[in-house]
């Protein structure tokens, strides 16, 4: 991608951050908003034109103004922030002379250390309790049905909540952590379910049902509430 491309562009909202992406699997121009940084995402066919871009973008000023406003406002790993660990709001504690880089206490979760440590120990610690939680509960689905994962990887995306490799590696992303426990157990019995079924016919959804009561539910908080998800960190 040319790198003369502009970063920024002046939208009736305020200015905005670009991000220019050329694909060769792109038929059409396209526009989106990064959920997590609030960057505007204009996709090119390999043939297109920048200016192809810009007119895209500048014909539905007013639609990417909208959607950047609707955005949830972000939450940063910072001391006095608060944020959901298994949906239970837990306020982030700066304990500089306490050692154990970051643990739960009394609803808190607590960072030792110097400032600039925080944020990192935070995801850190985030990240480490997903693989932790989320590894255990993929165990108890798999092994309800007889079939064992070849690894569980965590990581962090933010097109899907998880997915299962046809080679039975299963990927979750760390931020379910941050969701009710009800939706962490729906999406690890939907991918568990494609370690027998890579589909979404009939027979899947019946082994997420016989998995989990939890799947309307979930799905309607992922629905409402996964956005805000993407913005924390």
């Amino acid at each position: 991608m040319d790198q003369t491309l502009p970063a920024t562009v002046v939208l009736p909202s305020g200015t905005a951050r670009i991000a220019w992406r050329r694909s060769s699997r792109a038929r059409r121009v396209s526009l989106r908003i990064h959920p997590a940084d609030g960057s505007v995402i204009v996709t090119l066919p390999l043939r297109a034109t920048y200016k192809a871009g810009m007119a895209l973008l500048m014909d539905h000023a007013d639609w990417v103004s909208d959607r950047l406003a609707a955005l949830p406002e972000a939450i940063r790993f910072e001391p006095g922030a608060c944020v959901p660990i298994g949906g239970v709001p837990h306020l982030i504690r700066h304990t500089p002379q306490a050692r154990g880089g970051a643990w739960i206490e009394d609803g808190a979760l607590h960072v030792s250390g110097a400032p600039d440590f925080v944020q990192r120990r935070v995801r850190d610690f985030l990240r480490q309790e997903a693989r932790r939680r989320l590894t255990a509960l993929t165990a108890v689905k798999a092994a309800a049905i007889g079939i064992a994962p070849l690894r569980v990887t965590i990581k962090d995306t933010s097109s899907r909540w998880g997915s299962c490799a046809p080679d039975r590696t299963i990927a979750l992303s760390w931020r379910l952590v941050l969701a009710p426990d009800f939706v962490q157990d729906y999406v690890v019995a939907h991918e568990a379910a494609h370690l027998r079924h890579m589909n979404h016919g009939p027979h899947f959804w019946s082994l997420v049902q016989h998995l989990t009561p939890h799947r309307h539910a979930a799905m309607v908080w992922l629905k409402a509430e996964g956005t805000r998800l993407l913005r924390i960190g």
